[in-house]
């Protein structure tokens, strides 16, 4: 069982930066590939960044690209989203997720085996 924990959301004006992170527990956080997600009011869930367990590779939704780095520290059990130049749209809950399997589906919800609670991220224009 993996427990994940999400920190660093909050409000921050159109252009500025946060950093998400998503602590895990378990001894086998360094195997999993890990994704953030996140929904806004009124909308499905929607990827936005996935980086394999061993940070070799990471992926991104069209969206995002250029403005947001995944990165990982399987050392802290710990997983990043650093995002910058933020934009009104990133409005958005944000979720971490673990795939035990480290599939190809990276990008699909329920490749995903366990999801945190979500931080909350507002960009006022």
């Amino acid at each position: 069982q993996v427990q994940l924990v999400e920190s660093g959301g909050g409000l921050v004006q159109a252009g500025g930066s946060l950093r998400l992170s998503c602590a895990a527990s378990g001894r086998t956080f360094s195997t999993y590939a890990m994704g953030w997600f996140r929904q806004a009011p009124g909308n499905e869930r929607e990827f936005v960044a996935a980086i394999r367990w061993s940070g070799g590779s990471t992926y991104y939704t069209d969206s995002v690209k250029g403005r947001f780095t995944i990165s990982r520290d399987n050392s802290k059990k710990t997983v990043y989203l650093q995002m910058n130049s933020l934009k009104p749209e990133d409005t958005a809950v944000y979720y971490c997720a673990a795939d035990k399997f480290g599939g190809r589906r990276y990008s699909a919800l329920d490749e995903y085996d366990y999801w945190g609670q979500g931080t909350q991220v507002t960009v006022s224009s």
